[in-house]
């Protein structure tokens, strides 16, 4: 159990110490935001520094620093490091420059910004890239709380029928200003998931339960390699691209710059102490690995460990506050993924979002091949997504990484992690099922080679200019 404090302890010590680090290497200033000299009622919408960060929380976290750190906990307290150390140097460096570049830059999205730094065959890369990659998020994460609901709900309540009900919820919470929906509902949701940890980590605790001490031991009850694997499937608790996706939406609300370091750096360490509770409970509840196998096996994956875990150790009230949790959290991620997906194609094609009739021509075709994906089998599109959602950080980070070198800042906080998940991404694809199926005497020495080049390709391809650079429009640059 010291361990799981001591990277507690660290958690919050990075925030105060590397977050600060991180802050004072960009440099935030006092110069108006987008939300402040873009104002638009719907998109670009000022709200208070703590809303913005409960929204922030709940829209890069959902339920992926629960699922994603029970399916990592297979691998033993070895993934306590992972989240720890992951999310100070990569998933916090990576959250906070995603969302103060897209500040720099107009509240652009983050295709845009590595079009703007990494070139424009990159620019086109991303934008299908991103697109894709939230539609299915937004997809997946319709049609698994509908099946939830189904189950909750009498037998004429289908999963149609709630599938419906949600595909319709996207569509308004997609189409209406920032402030009128999201804003006022998604901070009750982001306490709701504050409590559900607190409440799980406080029950382990005073109920006796062990927390095993770290061990670099593969306690993986198949054998799976901890590298790269735990690595891609720890994905929000750590670093997660999906985020880079989603800081852009609250670069658009902040009134000032220098709550960057609060909103986006702080939102990632708190769902990294989300991710280290949960890992831990995964742990110490099923007492061994093979344990927690045999219970995600025996209870239809992540989801009915969840509600197992809440009711064992909150009781009936924590069943109430886990099925809110299954539920509530993937949906809030979904319809923010598609909202995500509406300003991406804005920015690509230049759409004023002002107007009531552009917003619904570019929501619309979104929603359709949504809900006509969510009626086909979309298991072997998700089993890519861990490893494009990861693959997705490692090019922002190198899009950060360059935005710091051209304007004459050190640009090692982004290199360093950006080389680390080049090798990640890399490595994953070449031995992963779902990739080239390779062994691990081809796939690490590819990996890191892989990562050295990309690396070398950045010193010698990213120039420093003139700090004008830094001034936030494209059109300058």
């Amino acid at each position: 159990m010291i361990s799981f404090f001591v990277c507690l302890v660290i958690l919050i010590g990075g925030y105060m110490l590397y977050g600060t680090f991180v802050e004072r290497t960009f440099k935030p200033d006092d110069r108006p935001t987008p939300a402040t000299t873009l104002a638009d009622g719907t998109d670009y919408v000022v709200m208070s520094t703590p809303k913005v960060f409960l929204i922030q929380l709940l829209n890069i976290a959902g339920l992926g620093p629960i699922y994603g750190a029970i399916a990592g906990a297979l691998w033993g307290p070895s993934v306590f490091l992972w989240i720890t150390f992951g999310t100070i140097f990569a998933g916090g460096v990576h959250d906070y420059l995603s969302g103060m570049i897209s500040m720099r830059h107009n509240g652009t999205s983050i295709s845009e910004i590595v079009g703007i730094y990494l070139g424009p065959a990159m620019k086109t890369v991303m934008r299908i890239f991103s697109v894709v990659l939230l539609i299915l998020v937004g997809t997946v994460f319709a049609t698994g709380p509908a099946a939830l609901l189904a189950m909750l709900t009498p037998d004429a309540l289908n999963a149609k029928f709630w599938l419906t009900v949600v595909i319709a919820y996207y569509f308004l919470a997609t189409l209406v200003p920032i402030d009128k929906l999201i804003g006022k509902i998604y901070p009750i949701f982001g306490i709701c998931l504050i409590i559900m940890a607190v409440g799980v980590a406080s029950g382990i605790i005073m109920q006796g339960y062990t927390i095993p001490e770290i061990s670099l031991a593969n306690l993986h009850p198949k054998g799976t390699a901890v590298w790269p694997f735990m690595f891609v499937t720890v994905a929000c608790g750590a670093i997660s691209g999906f985020h880079s996706t989603q800081s852009p939406l609250m670069a658009r609300c902040m009134e000032h710059e220098k709550d960057g370091k609060r909103i986006f750096y702080g939102a990632m360490v708190a769902e990294g102490v989300i991710a280290l509770i949960w890992a831990a409970a995964g742990v110490a509840f099923y007492e061994s690995t093979g344990g927690l196998q045999e219970a995600i096996a025996r209870l239809g994956g992540q989801g009915g460990v969840v509600y197992e875990i809440c009711n064992t150790l909150l009781g009936p009230a924590g069943a109430v506050i886990a099925m809110i949790g299954v539920i509530a959290c993937p949906i809030s991620s979904g319809d923010t993924a598609f909202r995500s997906a509406r300003l991406v194609l804005s920015d690509w094609f230049k759409i004023d979002q002002q107007k009531i009739k552009t917003r619904l021509a570019v929501t619309v075709p979104l929603l359709a091949i949504g809900a006509i994906l969510s009626q086909v089998d979309v298991t072997i599109m998700w089993r890519y997504f861990s490893w494009s959602n990861q693959t997705l950080a490692m090019i922002a980070l190198w899009a950060a990484a360059a935005y710091l070198r051209k304007n004459q800042i050190s640009p090692w906080i982004a290199a360093v992690p950006a080389t680390f998940m080049s090798a990640v991404s890399c490595t994953y694809i070449l031995m992963a099922p779902e990739g080239f199926k390779l062994s691990a005497a081809i796939s690490y020495p590819v990996g890191i080679a892989f990562a050295i080049v990309c690396l070398g390709l950045f010193l010698v391809k990213v120039k420093k200019v003139t700090p004008a650079m830094e001034q936030g429009n494209a059109k300058t640059l």
